[in-house]
C-alpha cells in the first residue's frame, strides 16, 4: 500500500514537470521572437550613405554617415494643407468684400475723369468761303481744344475724322463778311463747339482757343 502511494506520488511529480516544461516552452519561443525583431529593427535602423561602388561613405571621425530619413511626403502633405489654407481664406475674404472687387478697374476710372485741363492742338484748316459772285476767298484756321480730363482727350482722338469733317462742312458755308469783328469770332467760336460737344457726348469741350485766323 505504501508502495503505491509512493509510486502515484512520483508519477504525480513527473507530470507536474512534464507540464511547467512545456509552459515555459512558449515563453521562450516568444521571448526569441521578440529579440529577432528587436535584432531586425536594429538591423533596419542602422542605414548609412554609400558611394557609386556601394561603399559606406564616413565623416571626419571616420564613421559611417547614417542616412537622412526622407521627409518629401511630409513636406508636400503640409504644402497642400497651407494652400488649401489660403485659398479658402482669400475666396471667404472676396465673397465677404474684404477685397474689394473691380478696385482697379474703379482707380482707373476716376484717374480719367479726374478734374484737370488739358490743351490739344487740332491740325490746321484751310478752305474756301462761300462768296458771292466770282470773289475768292479763304479761310485759314488754327485752333486749340481746351479739355476737362483725360476721358474728354481720348474720345477727341477717337473721333477726330468725325470732328474735322464736321468743322469743314461748317466753315465752307460761311462767307468772308460772317468772319468779320469780334461777333463774327464769337459766333464762329458757339457754332464750332456746338458741333464738336455733339460728337463727343458724354464727354465735351470746355472752350475752343483761335490760334490764328486769317481770311482773304
Amino acid at each position: 500500500m505504501a508502495k503505491k502511494e509512493k509510486k502515484k506520488k512520483k508519477g504525480k511529480e513527473e507530470e507536474e514537470k512534464e507540464e511547467g516544461g512545456a509552459a515555459e516552452k512558449p515563453e521562450e519561443k516568444a521571448e526569441g521572437k521578440e529579440g529577432a525583431e528587436g535584432e531586425g529593427k536594429a538591423e533596419e535602423a542602422v542605414e548609412y550613405e554609400v558611394d557609386a561602388e556601394g561603399k559606406p561613405l564616413l565623416d571626419e571621425a571616420g564613421n559611417p554617415i547614417p542616412k537622412k530619413k526622407k521627409k518629401g511626403k511630409k513636406k508636400l502633405i503640409l504644402m497642400l494643407i497651407v494652400l488649401l489654407v489660403l485659398g479658402g481664406g482669400g475666396a471667404g475674404a472676396w465673397f465677404g468684400g474684404l477685397i474689394p472687387h473691380g478696385a482697379k478697374k474703379a482707380d482707373e476710372e476716376s484717374a480719367l475723369t479726374k478734374p484737370q485741363t488739358i490743351y490739344l492742338d487740332m491740325e490746321e484748316f484751310m478752305v474756301n468761303l462761300n462768296n458771292p459772285g466770282k470773289q475768292v476767298s479763304f479761310l485759314k484756321m488754327q485752333v486749340t481744344l481746351e479739355l476737362p480730363n483725360l476721358s474728354a482727350q481720348n474720345a477727341v482722338k477717337d473721333k477726330m475724322p468725325r470732328i474735322r469733317d464736321s468743322f469743314q462742312v461748317y466753315l465752307r458755308e460761311l462767307r468772308g463778311s460772317d468772319l468779320q469783328g469780334s461777333a463774327g469770332i464769337h459766333r464762329l467760336r458757339e457754332e464750332l463747339l456746338l458741333r464738336i460737344n455733339k460728337i463727343l457726348e458724354p464727354d465735351k469741350v470746355n472752350d475752343i482757343l483761335f490760334k490764328e485766323i486769317i481770311v482773304q
